[in-house]
C-alpha cells in the first residue's frame, strides 16, 4: 500500500439526490493518486463542527490508513438543501448518498458507514433500499429502526425528546426559517430556555411546550415529532421491504451500559445476526456519546475508556481494523476467529470476550420480595425463598410530586444526570419501596437483562410501575445498574383499577459483579421523572392533559402473588 503522508480536504462538495435536492459534504482523502474505499457518515449536527466531524473517529488518521472519509450534512440541515424531516427522509437520501460516494473518481466503489446516535440511524436507514456499494457499517449507541427512538413500553422518554428537539434541532431550524434579525431574537430566547430546560420538563401538556410553541416555525415539526409522526412514516417504508434482504450486512455495534439506546442497540445486534453472522458487539461502562473512564459518580479505570480499550486500542483503530477487513479484504488485520462480543464487567472493572449475546451459560434465578413483617411497609427483603402469606407493601404515587430521575441511561441536556449515582436520597422517599438481600458471602455476577415480575394493584384508571437494580456497597452507597418502566394500559389493554395484576418490567441489560459484603437491591416506584413522562392516573397522558390524580399502589408478595426479580446470573 502506498504510504500516505499528505491529505486533501475538500469542503462543501455537492451530492445531488434523485429529487434534485443537493446535500453538501466535507471530504478528506489521500493526496496520492489511486482509488480508495469510502467511510461515510451523515449527520444533522453540522459537519464543520469538530465535536461531531472528528470526535468519533479521527479522519486524518483514517485517511492515512488508505481511506476517503466523507462527512455530510443531511437534508435540511446546515449547508444542505431541503426540509428536515427526521428519520423519514434518511432511507432514500441514504441510498442516493452511498451510491454517489461509490461513484467518485477516486473511490474504489466500496463504502462503509460509521457514526453514533442519529448518524448511526442514518446507517441503518441507508440499508433499507440496499445500495450495492455499502459493504459494512459501524452503528454506535443508536435506536432500532422498527421502534420509537424516544419511547419505552408506551412511555415517552420526555427529557430526551425535549432536549433533542430544543438543543440539537431547533437552532439551525430557526436559522433557516427566519430573517437575520428574527433569528437573533429567537436564538437568544431559545438559549434562555435551554438554561432553564429542567423547569420546562415540568410543563404540561407536553404537546403545548412553550419553549417550542412560542416559535411559530417550530410548531409543526415539534407536534409531528412529539407524536412520533416522522418515525411512523419511516417504519411504514421499512415494512414495505424484505427485512432479510436489507439486514444482511456485516455490522460492528457499540453500546454503553448507561446509554439511553442500550436495549435497542443490543436488539440491532441480535436481529442482524439472524441474517448475517458477521456481527460484532462491544459494550463499555459508557453513557450516550460519553466514552471516557468516569461516568456519573463512578470511575471504572483508565482502560475502561474507548480511548484505551483494555489498554490496547482506541476507537479509531477499532474502526480501521473493522473496515480493513470488509473494504480491503485484509484478513490478517481483523482476527475473524476471535469472539464476537466484548463486554466490560463492572464491579471487577474488567473487559471480557464472549461468544454470544445474551450469554448461553446464564442461570436465570428468581429473587423474591418479602415483607419486613410490618403491614404497609416500604422496605423488605430479597431472597431466593418463595414468599408465604405476607403483608403487602403500599405507597402513594402523586404525579404532581413524582420520583425524580437520578442517574441511569439518560439523554439530558449537556449529558446531565447520567450514569451510576448514589440512590439513597431517592430510596428514602415514601413513594419508593425497596427490597434487599443481606450482605453477600461470595461474589454474584449479573450479566444480561433482569426482569421484575410485580404483582400489584392501583386505585387509578392507569398507572406506571418502575423497577431499578442497585448495587449496595458495604458503606451503604447504592449505585444504580439497570432500570425499566411499564405503563399498565399498554401491557394489559384495559383499566386495571382495583385489580391485582401481574406486571412484567424488563430492565435494561447490565454486567456487574456484586462483591462479598455488597447487597443486591431492587427499588419499586411509579415514576422516574423527567426521564419519562409522568402518568397522571386518569387514563390519559400529560401529552394532552393537565388533570392528575393520586394513586394508592399496593405491592403483593404472597404464595398466590409471588413478586420477584429474575436475575441473569453467570456461574463462577
Amino acid at each position: 500500500m502506498t504510504k500516505i503522508n499528505q491529505i486533501i480536504v475538500e469542503r462543501e462538495v455537492p451530492c445531488t439526490l434523485r429529487d434534485g435536492i443537493t446535500l453538501y459534504a466535507n471530504i478528506y482523502r489521500p493526496q496520492a493518486s489511486g482509488n480508495y474505499p469510502v467511510l461515510l457518515t451523515r449527520l444533522p449536527y453540522n459537519k464543520n463542527l469538530p465535536d461531531f466531524s472528528h470526535r468519533w473517529i479521527d479522519p486524518i488518521r483514517t485517511v492515512m490508513q488508505g481511506y476517503i472519509v466523507i462527512v455530510q450534512d443531511v437534508r435540511g440541515r446546515f449547508a444542505s438543501e431541503g426540509e428536515f424531516e427526521p428519520f423519514a427522509q434518511e432511507i432514500k437520501d441514504g441510498y442516493d448518498t452511498v451510491e454517489w460516494a461509490a461513484s467518485l473518481s477516486y473511490s474504489n466503489g466500496k463504502v462503509g458507514m460509521f457514526g453514533l446516535s442519529y448518524y448511526a440511524f442514518t446507517q441503518l436507514y441507508a440499508l433499507v433500499e440496499q445500495p450495492s456499494a455499502l459493504k459494512a457499517i459501524f452503528p454506535a449507541m443508536t435506536g432500532n429502526i422498527f421502534k420509537e427512538p424516544f419511547g419505552e413500553s408506551g412511555v415517552l422518554a420526555l427529557a430526551s425528546a425535549e432536549t433533542w428537539l430544543l438543543d440539537s434541532v431547533a437552532p439551525d431550524y430557526l436559522k433557516r426559517k427566519l430573517s437575520s434579525e428574527e433569528y437573533s431574537a429567537a436564538i437568544k430566547e431559545l438559549s434562555n430556555d435551554l438554561d432553564q430546560i429542567e423547569e420546562w420538563h415540568n410543563y404540561m401538556p407536553i404537546s403545548e411546550l412553550p419553549a417550542a410553541m412560542k416559535h411559530p416555525v417550530l410548531q409543526d415539526i415539534y407536534r409531528k415529532y412529539i407524536d412520533q409522526n416522522f418515525n411512523k412514516r419511516a417504519v411504514t417504508q421499512i415494512h414495505a421491504r424484505n427485512t432479510s434482504d436489507f439486514m444482511n450486512i456485516p455490522a460492528y455495534h457499540l453500546a454503553g451500559w448507561y446509554d439511553n439506546f442500550l436495549s435497542q442497540t443490543l436488539m440491532n445486534y441480535q436481529q442482524m445476526r439472524e441474517y448475517n453472522s458477521n456481527q460484532k458487539l462491544i459494550i463499555g461502562p459508557w453513557g450516550h456519546g460519553m466514552i471516557g473512564s468516569d461516568l456519573g459518580e463512578r470511575s471504572f479505570g483508565v482502560n475502561s475508556s474507548a480511548l484505551s480499550i483494555a489498554g490496547k486500542e482506541d476507537l479509531t483503530s477499532v474502526h480501521i481494523q473493522w473496515f480493513n477487513h470488509w473494504l480491503k479484504e485484509d484478513n490478517d488485520i481483523l482476527q475473524t476467529d476471535e469472539d464476537p462480543v466484548k463486554i466490560f464487567v463492572m464491579g471487577i472493572n474488567k473487559w471480557r470476550s464472549e461468544k454470544e449475546w445474551p450469554l448461553q451459560r446464564t442461570v436465570y434465578t428468581n429473587y423474591y420480595f418479602h415483607s419486613d413483617g410490618q403491614a404497609n411497609s416500604k422496605s423488605g427483603k430479597l431472597t431466593t425463598a418463595t414468599p408465604t402469606d405476607e403483608p403487602r407493601d403500599q405507597f402513594t404515587h402523586d404525579p404532581a410530586s413524582p420520583v425524580p430521575t437520578h442517574g441511569g441511561g439518560t439523554l439530558f441536556y449537556n449529558g446531565r444526570n447520567v450514569g451510576p449515582r448514589d440512590q439513597r436520597q431517592i430510596e428514602v422517599r415514601d413513594d419508593v419501596v425497596v427490597y434487599m438481600t443481606p450482605p453477600l458471602d461470595e461474589s454474584i455476577e449479573v450479566t444480561g437483562s433482569a426482569k421484575v415480575i410485580l404483582w400489584a394493584s392501583t386505585d387509578a384508571l392507569d398507572t406506571d410501575f418502575t423497577a431499578k437494580l442497585v448495587d449496595v456497597f458495604p458503606d451503604g452507597t447504592a449505585y444504580n445498574l439497570a432500570d425499566g418502566i411499564v405503563r399498565a394500559k399498554y401491557q394489559h389493554g384495559e383499566s386495571v383499577k382495583n385489580k391485582i395484576v401481574c406486571y412484567e418490567i424488563e430492565l435494561c441489560p447490565t454486567s456487574n459483579v456484586f462483591l462479598p459484603g455488597h447487597s443486591i437491591r431492587v427499588d419499586i416506584a411509579s415514576s422516574d421523572f423527567p426521564r419519562y413522562d409522568v402518568n397522571p392516573g386518569t387514563g390519559k397522558t400529560t401529552l394532552d392533559t393537565v388533570e392528575m390524580v393520586k394513586a394508592a399502589q399496593k405491592v403483593f408478595h404472597q404464595t398466590e402473588y409471588p413478586s420477584h426479580v429474575i436475575l441473569p446470573i453467570i456461574p463462577q
